[in-house]
């Protein structure tokens, strides 16, 4: 049996039919995916340091496998294409609207930082669309980025009025 590394992968959507993007993205997932992928309920959530009049996003995480052979930029490259296939386009704004955002928040316990990519994401601890999803998957992952469990982290960002679960 191949060794296989647990990765998180944070979704959102703010332009088209983004509840069907997501699920969409989530079989979308699979091809990358050494198990069976685990999927969040679907929040929605107001735009976070996005330019104004931003619609807001339906937010979900994902948790899954993928084989010991595979490194972090692969799968963030792999990520980046299924954006792509999703309709979304280079940026020309900062936050702009987009048909689908996936970001590699972990990656096993890999710790690192590159021009491309930091693990675990740098601010995933303080966003409560990705920690309150997550929260329902894996409640006693220990978030290396804050020190702290993702239940903890939960309780903390609980109380956020911009997010609710559809």
């Amino acid at each position: 049996m191949t060794d296989t590394i647990s990765v998180v992968v944070a979704l959102g959507s703010n332009l088209g039919d983004s509840t069907e993007v997501i699920r969409d993205a989530f079989v979308a997932l699979e091809a990358l995916a050494d198990s069976p992928v685990q999927c969040s309920s679907l929040w929605a959530s107001e735009p976070v340091d996005c330019p104004p009049d931003s619609p807001d996003f339906v937010n979900a995480v994902a948790v899954f496998e993928v084989s010991e052979g595979t490194n972090p930029e692969g799968l963030l490259r792999s990520l980046k294409e299924l954006e792509a296939d999703f309709g979304r386009r280079p940026k020309k704004v900062h936050n702009e609207p987009r048909p689908l955002d996936l970001d590699l928040i972990c990656f096993g316990d890999v710790a690192m930082q590159s021009a491309e990519l930091t693990l675990p994401h740098p601010r995933a601890h303080l966003r409560s669309f990705v920690i309150l999803p997550l929260n329902e998957l894996c409640p006693e992952l220990d978030f290396r980025g804050a020190g702290k469990r993702v239940r903890d982290l939960a309780v903390e960002l609980g109380g956020d009025p911009g997010i609710r679960k559809i």
